[in-house]
């Protein structure tokens, strides 16, 4: 067999495998964070997020065709279509490899079998190490964009070895026009693949200069970046900006219909595109042809781009600010909805806002567009260089991080500080070696040295680094998301490194520039600030994926020293080096990692959508807020039909004029939101924003009244700014809201517990100093719905959302209900239970699939159980129950909380929440649970106490939030057991509480 066939053989066979373990771990529905989304909009090919992925949604689409109508399949099956896209990476890892490896072995010399053995080893072992990575290898079994883009990645650069090693063929730009096809079609899955353009301009002079030198090298540098710069905004925004004003001319001068314009403007791109072709070809213009082409193709890839355009005209569900026009689109494209980082020069956290300056775009109304503000920029009394600790929102981190004391202000010093300690360091280094040396646990980290720290599993380096290693019990050390590496994938890949320096400096240099553009320059775009939601490693996939070659030529690195030391045939030395090789890197990585990365049995994403949409009464409205409160919720409606009548409203959202008037539309089966306003009211440009200026009114304003005011086009109802000006104001900030006590009644709007105690008012303070239009539509809700649709919110929501109602919400277990109640409650928090429908909720209508069974409780389903289903579900009701003295009710509750936990307690909350599961354990006489409950809960706390023992003894920073959880705890269970009776127990109890209390509380 020669090598062409052997290589695509072997190449195959590695993207298969890694095929095979994904489709074996991928989850069987929904996921966290974006998945939820992103499955439901290539269901129905709607709008994501902005910058949107659409060529990524076509080609998921295509995956859910293969669930057979079965829509519970769908989200399977578009994971799987993940699975395949990162086993093509595998694939094309391979030959990326092969291609590099034959080029430096060969070196013009003949085929022995053992260069054989040493390519395709370095092939295996390289593409089989990454395969089973811990950040690729998550990214690789959801249906998210990140599989695909490392796909898209994978083949440019792939490709662009193609054209290295044919660069002196006559045909060879052919491959520079496929690259540019490849980037343009990756536009539409995600960008991080245009972070290759400099790499090749790179590659491009190394293969075709006659002299290298700096000043070539930064010359075809500065093109590539120039090349990077002119695609991302050249492309991929002023051609839509160049677009949109052509539209603005047919349209407001001209009277043409609306995407006239645009139409002229693409014949005319096209018309010029052909005649420079034509005009390079007849004047012999290589280099003009070459960029004309890759141009084209790169605009004929971003047309992926039309399908926003169409599918915006009609009436979508989930139509991220609705791109159905130019200038929409132009928003959508430029990511306004979100707040942009400063790169190059910016303000510290400790700046004022000085000035404001705006910009201005054009919102399409009935017959022509017209201009209103937009892109306000702020400018501020302090600025600096390269700024890194910019947030006003994290003041306070940034102080505590760096120990700056209050009211004086950062200096370059500390800026570069953060940049290296936490962005670089903590943000990227760490996430680098939990791929390459191990990972402490999943548990997510600021810093902390038990949280989520990389770990080497060579005890002596790891307890300099991190304290308390050596007081860690046996289930820590088996924590699934543990996984030690000891060193070997970085070794094997710095051996790499350096083999591939000894043998070519300038393909060095390539992969060098490809890993810095897809690491520590995103590290800088990024700009990140503090506390983030969630784990960012998944953005840095590209710089591992290049390691992951340096590990495939650590192989022949390997051999190169061995033969210097080892007396063996060199086939016999290339062979074994390879096998040691394979085992002591893949094999290594997918063992450690495959218990915490299979997702087969998850289902806890689902579970809770399902379960919140249950909470629902029939046509109810449900305010969500993040992520993971609403784009679960979006895939079970939009893929799998439950609960249309349910009306999902995303707040943040709900600011915008696009998402407001969506709400006054129907959608699926559920009627138009009674707002009270039209559109008009609140489109762009109108009432983006309306101040709080309390003008000292007595006593509390009828809801309707401020409404009037805020939403008056009557310059009487107005104030005047110094400007001149008319603006509407919120003035005042006490709220009240008449209730219709019989549409209450009829409506069963309250439980029958507390029908006598329906005010003839609600009243509240006004929390905030700013009206959106999120609160608009909130007020117009209240006062128009007349408690018709039940209304809801989410318990992730923060309390700034509920606009100083917080008295009114009553819990039902995951969400909250508005409810017109007065039973004496406080006013700054949400304290109603409305314990029976928690009960009902609880035992009657939530189903959990694999809260208990699974091994490994992922971080992210182990926030959601602690936070919200342990505490708001069962704890509350359990105590709300027994207080009640309704010990029936109370016992299945508990017996359903008992049925429905993690194997074993995952935190000190955990175990603190566990005491009332427990005490009403004993109380319904169910003393087996309760003995087991207890020594289960008494063992976790012995463990993470013992832990943060050996952490405080390291003279490390402790948890002591967790030790006060967990001695608080001890109390509460060493009382539970003397009601038990167990003696055994009552000992272990006394025993552990005495162990810390002397650490602990006597400071020892």
């Amino acid at each position: 067999m020669n090598y062409n066939k052997l290589n695509n053989l072997l190449g195959w066979s590695c993207g298969i495998l890694a095929t095979l373990i994904y489709i074996m771990s991928v989850e069987r529905s929904s996921s966290w964070w974006d998945n939820g989304e992103f499955i439901a909009s290539a269901y129905k090919l709607e709008v994501v997020h902005q910058p949107g992925a659409p060529l990524f949604l076509m080609l998921q689409n295509v995956f859910s065709n293969l669930a057979m109508g079965d829509v519970s399949k769908i989200a399977y099956w578009m994971n799987i279509g993940s699975a395949i896209c990162s086993g093509l990476t595998i694939v094309f890892l391979f030959w990326t490899i092969t291609a590099i490896a034959k080029k430096l072995v060969l070196n013009k010399s003949e085929w022995t079998s053992s260069k054989l053995y040493q390519v395709f080893g370095a092939g295996i072992v390289g593409a089989l190490a990454y395969s089973f990575t811990d950040s690729f290898w998550y990214s690789a079994i959801e249906s998210e964009v990140y599989s695909m883009s490392s796909l898209c990645t994978a083949v440019v650069f792939w490709l662009a070895l193609k054209w290295d090693a044919r660069a002196d063929q006559a045909d060879s730009n052919k491959w520079l026009i496929l690259i540019a096809y490849v980037m343009g079609l990756s536009i539409g899955v995600h960008l991080l693949n245009l972070l290759t353009i400099p790499v090749i301009a790179l590659m491009i002079y190394f293969r075709k200069a006659t002299v290298i030198n700096w000043k070539g090298i930064s010359k075809s540098l500065a093109i590539g970046v120039s090349a990077l710069a002119f695609v991302l905004w050249g492309v991929i925004q002023y051609s839509v900006r160049f677009a949109a004003n052509f539209d603005l001319f047919f349209v407001n001068t001209l009277g043409m219909p609306f995407g006239t314009g645009v139409t002229v403007f693409i014949v005319l791109i096209v018309a010029g595109l052909v005649y420079g072709l034509y005009y390079s070809v007849r004047h012999s213009k290589v280099l003009l042809n070459l960029s004309l082409l890759s141009l084209s193709f790169i605009l004929l890839g971003f047309g992926s781009y039309s399908l926003l355009l169409i599918r915006s005209q009609t009436n979508i569900t989930l139509n991220n600010y609705d791109p159905d026009n130019a200038f929409n689109l132009l928003s959508y494209l430029s990511r306004e909805q979100y707040q942009s980082e400063p790169l190059f020069k910016g303000q510290t956290f400790d700046a004022k806002r000085i000035d404001v300056k705006e910009g201005s775009t054009y919102r399409k109304d009935k017959d022509r567009y017209r201009e209103i503000s937009s892109n306000v920029r702020y400018v501020y009394d302090k600025e600096m260089l390269f700024p890194r600790i910019y947030s006003d929102k994290h003041t306070d981190f940034y102080r505590q991080y760096l120990n700056i004391p209050e009211g004086q202000s950062p200096t370059m010093a500390d800026n570069l500080k953060f940049f290296f300690n936490y962005q670089f360091n903590h943000m990227y280094t760490r996430y680098f070696l939990w791929n390459f040396v191990g990972r402490q646990n999943d548990t997510p980290s600021q810093g902390q040295v038990y949280a989520g720290n990389w770990l080497s599993g060579i005890t002596f380096i790891d307890n300099i680094r991190l304290a308390g290693q050596d007081h860690l019990s046996e289930r820590m050390l088996k924590d699934p998301s543990r996984n030690t590496y000891f060193f070997l994938p970085l070794l094997l890949g710095i051996i790499g490194i350096f083999w591939q320096l000894k043998k070519s400096k300038r393909d060095t240099a390539i992969l060098g520039m490809l890993f810095f553009v897809t690491g520590l320059a995103i590290v800088i775009y990024l700009n990140q600030t503090p506390l983030q939601p969630r784990e960012r490693d998944y953005a840095y996939v590209g710089s591992f994926y290049v390691f992951a070659i340096w590990i495939g030529l650590g192989v022949i690195g390997m051999v190169d020293i061995l033969q210097k030391f080892v007396k063996l045939p060199a086939r016999t030395l290339a062979l074994s080096t390879s096998v040691v090789c394979l085992l002591a890197v893949p094999t290594l990585l997918l063992k450690q990692n495959w218990d915490d990365h299979n997702r087969d049995e998850r289902l806890m994403t689902r579970d809770f959508a399902l379960n919140m949409l249950n909470s629902c009464a029939p046509n109810a409205i449900l305010f969500t807020y993040a992520d993971n409160d609403t784009f679960p919720l979006w895939y079970l409606q939009e893929t799998e039909g439950v609960r249309p009548d349910v009306r999902i409203l995303n707040y943040g959202y709900l600011q915008s004029d696009w998402y407001v008037e969506q709400a006054l539309t129907d959608m699926n089966e559920s009627k138009a939101l009674p707002l009270g306003f039209s559109y008009d009211k609140v489109k762009r440009g109108i009432r983006d924003g309306i101040q709080v200026y309390d003008m000292g009114v007595e006593g509390y304003t009828d809801v309707k009244t401020v409404l009037d005011i805020m939403l008056s086009d009557n310059q009487q109802n107005m104030m005047q700014l110094q400007s001149g000006e008319y603006v509407n104001v919120m003035p005042t900030k006490k709220l009240q809201l008449k209730i219709n006590k019989d549409q209450v009644l009829k409506n069963n709007v309250v439980p029958d517990a507390w029908k006598d105690s329906i005010p003839e008012y609600m009243q509240w303070d006004y929390n905030q100093s700013y009206v959106s239009r999120a609160e608009l539509s909130l007020m117009g809700l209240l006062e128009h719905n007349n408690w018709e649709r039940p209304i809801y919110f989410v318990k992730q929501a923060p309390n700034d959302i509920f606009m100083g109602m917080d008295k009114y919400l009553a819990s039902e277990g995951l969400v909250y209900r508005l409810m017109p109640v007065e039973v004496g409650q406080k006013t700054d928090h949400p304290s109603l239970l409305n314990t029976d429908a928690i009960y009902s909720n609880a035992v009657e209508k939530f189903k959990w699939k694999d809260i208990k069974s699974l091994d490994h409780f992922d971080t992210d389903s182990n926030f959601i159980y602690e936070s919200y289903i342990q505490p708001n579900l069962y704890a509350q009701g359990l105590e709300n129950l027994v207080q009640q003295k309704k010990l029936s009710e109370a016992k299945k509750l508990a017996l359903v909380a008992y049925s429905h936990q993690p194997k074993e307690p995952k935190s000190m909350r955990q175990t603190y929440l566990n005491t009332i599961l427990t005490d009403t354990l004993v109380r319904v006489k169910e003393l087996d649970k309760a003995k087991e409950m207890a020594a289960k809960n008494i063992n976790a706390i012995d463990e993470q106490l013992n832990y943060q023992l050996g952490i405080m003894k390291a003279a490390a920073p402790y948890d002591l939030y967790s030790i006060q959880l967990g001695l608080g705890a001890l109390e509460k269970y060493q009382a539970i057991l003397k009601d038990i009776g167990d003696a055994a127990l009552i000992a272990e109890g006394n025993r552990v509480w005495s162990k810390y209390e002397q650490a602990w509380l006597q400071g020892s």
